[in-house]
């Protein structure tokens, strides 16, 4: 399952913040209905994100394994829909922040 996050504040903080409030119980209660996947969708945002968008997936991974919880970051809708099929073909992948470039950097083996 895909979830979206956002939109968000800019600075890091207030964007934590922010998901920590909202997004977090959503992402919680996706898992805990039973789904075996999740991947939340940033938007793209400046490496200062990188480190609470990170934590935030690994912790959730970590709570709720064996299920598995990735993230992205990306505003190309196709680079989004790739990453996200590639990533539901790979099962052992879990708990990875991937921060999408949306070039066409070619199709799914």
């Amino acid at each position: 399952m895909i979830l979206r996050v956002g939109p968000l504040a800019d600075d890091p903080l207030d964007a934590a913040a922010q998901f920590h409030a909202g997004a977090l119980a959503e992402a919680r209660s996706v898992l805990a209905g039973g789904e075996t996947s999740l991947v939340l969708v940033f938007t793209a945002a400046g490496h200062a994100h990188r480190g609470w968008r990170l934590a935030a997936v690994q912790g959730l991974a970590r709570e709720h394994a064996p299920r598995r919880v990735n993230g992205l970051a990306g505003d190309d809708a196709e680079a989004i829909a790739a990453a996200a099929e590639w990533l539901n073909l790979a099962p052992a992948v879990t708990g990875q922040y991937l921060s999408l470039a949306g070039k066409g950097a070619g199709a799914l083996l």
